[in-house]
């Protein structure tokens, strides 16, 4: 069955409230196109989870900026002021995870299993003595998986099953967020028929992706963002 979708329909299907993982390592791998659109749609309340908020203006920040998120579950927020500003006011509620820890909860939620037990950030201000168990006279942590409603995910190539291929880092997280999601949309610049990759080449396979929405291009957005040092 074809699982292709308009954009509009594919980001329609996100209620307000949802629990919404989104893939990317700043620009690598954001589905911009999807991000883009559920701006324009306006849901609300939503919590994300992303490595990391992207820039002004761009990506998830856009999101935040227009006042659609509740919660971010993240890595870091360093190079977005606008998101560390809203977070110190208490506009929004920021999570923060080491960044293997998070790939790892959503991994552990996608496996199927409740969480995994861990000796990083033991000592850091991001645990709770709650968390702490003792295990064969060793401290661990408690680390619970993070499992979501939807995932926005952007695909290099796929075909009208779901059939998935990442280009270079851009994989980043994203085979991790399609299995830990209840439902997959995919963005792709590049769809085709079924039996165009070989089973090895597939990344993610179709069992995991509910929607794909086909780009007729790629915007500006998804470009290399240059930084200018003040001097």
């Amino acid at each position: 069955m074809k699982k292709n979708r308009t954009l509009e329909d594919a980001i329609a299907a996100i209620p307000s409230g949802a629990v919404v993982m989104v893939g990317g390592f700043g620009n690598p791998g954001t589905p911009f196109s999807l991000i883009n659109e559920l701006v324009r749609q306006g849901q609300t309340e939503l919590t994300l989870i992303k490595n990391d908020a992207n820039e002004a203006g761009h990506g998830l920040s856009r999101l935040v900026e227009n006042g659609q998120v509740r919660k971010l579950i993240t890595t870091h927020i360093g190079l977005n002021k606008g998101v560390i500003d809203l977070m110190n006011l208490g506009g929004i509620e920021v999570e923060f995870h080491p960044q293997g820890i998070l790939a790892e909860k959503i991994r552990t939620a996608g496996s199927g299993s409740f969480g995994f037990l861990t000796d990083i950030g033991i000592d850091s201000e991001i645990t709770r003595q709650e968390d702490l168990l003792n295990w064969q006279g060793t401290t661990y942590k408690v680390e619970m998986a993070l499992s979501a409603d939807f995932a926005l995910i952007h695909a290099a190539q796929a075909d009208w099953l779901g059939n998935l291929v990442y280009q270079g880092s851009a994989i980043n997280f994203s085979p991790l967020m399609a299995m830990a999601a209840k439902h997959v949309i995919v963005e792709t610049p590049d769809l085709g028929a079924p039996g165009r990759f070989k089973p090895e080449q597939v990344h993610t396979p179709g069992a995991f992706v509910d929607s794909v929405v086909p780009l007729e291009s790629l915007t500006s957005d998804y470009g290399i963002l240059e930084h200018h040092v003040r001097r």
